[in-house]
């Protein structure tokens, strides 16, 4: 069940329509619903900056704190509008140690959402790994030009038979329960070819089925596309209105760095995308 969401809150204005189609989640799901706003402390580790004004950083902070509490009252009066069951809380926090910082507070929650980095903008590639690897909670991660709120027409789910996609749709299941239609989508490529029928997903999909899920099994060579691409003009081609998949990466000097496939779909996603890892 998803009862209790966490809200990573964007600052800037024009990114409220992210909060907003949050908020769709929760009043969907009849889930409660806590945003969290940064003060972000600037990092002034080691030498670079080593007679840095301490009344210049007061003034940062000031700032800082003084936008994170706009964004939170923004934040409380669109979820009363709403009506919704809903908290907000405002984090003084070191610039560097954000991301980690939300990937604990994201443990106590049942789902994590976020804004995908914009290339003219934010920047949450961080966070973003941060939450994925270090949670242990499953994230949505919305599209900086998202417009409108959730719907359910139409979901896609990633499906290759690994322990990560398989949690992600476990994960997703509210959702999946409350869609139209799900289609289970399998990329065939060298690698998948003379895959087992559960790879194939047809014991997955018995097993959707048992919870009521109404799915469609579709499967689809890669033709010499990488998966990314793959998946992201099935998605356009079927009219998805959300994709789900497992959360790929490798560790490195004790750090997680997103697999090829989960970066590109985190670059290019033109619709909301559900992942767990």
């Amino acid at each position: 069940m998803i009862k209790d969401i966490i809200l990573y809150l964007e600052r800037e204005q024009p990114y409220d329509q992210v909060r907003d189609y949050a908020l769709s989640i929760a009043e969907t799901l009849d889930a409660h619903v806590t945003g969290v706003a940064f003060a972000r402390d600037p990092d002034l580790s080691g030498n670079l900056m080593p007679n840095f004004p301490a009344q210049m950083l007061t003034e940062i902070r000031a700032e800082s704190e003084k936008i994170a509490r706009t964004t939170l009252a923004r934040f409380d009066a669109a979820a009363k509008r709403s009506l919704l069951s809903s908290e907000y809380w405002l984090v003084l926090e070191n610039e560097l140690r954000v991301p980690n910082t939300y990937s604990r507070l994201a443990r106590r929650f049942d789902l994590s959402v976020l804004m995908q980095s914009d290339p003219d903008g934010v920047n949450n590639d961080a966070l973003i790994e941060a939450s994925l690897f270090g949670s242990g909670r499953p994230l949505l991660v919305i599209p900086y030009i998202q417009k409108g709120a959730l719907k359910l027409d139409r979901l896609v789910c990633c499906w290759d038979g690994s322990s990560a996609a398989a949690r992600a749709i476990n994960d997703a299941l509210p959702l999946l329960v409350k869609a139209s239609n799900v289609e289970l989508l399998i990329v065939r490529n060298e690698r998948r070819n003379g895959a087992k029928s559960e790879i194939d997903g047809i014991e997955m999909a018995k097993h959707l089925a048992r919870h009521k899920v109404k799915v469609d099994v579709k499967t689809t060579p890669a033709g010499g596309m990488d998966v990314t691409s793959v998946i992201l003009s099935h998605a356009a081609d079927c009219s998805a209105n959300l994709i789900v998949m497992g959360g790929y990466g490798h560790s490195r000097l004790r750090e997680f760095i997103l697999g090829g496939t989960t970066r590109g779909i985190l670059s290019s996603m033109t619709v909301p995308v559900f992942m767990s890892h």
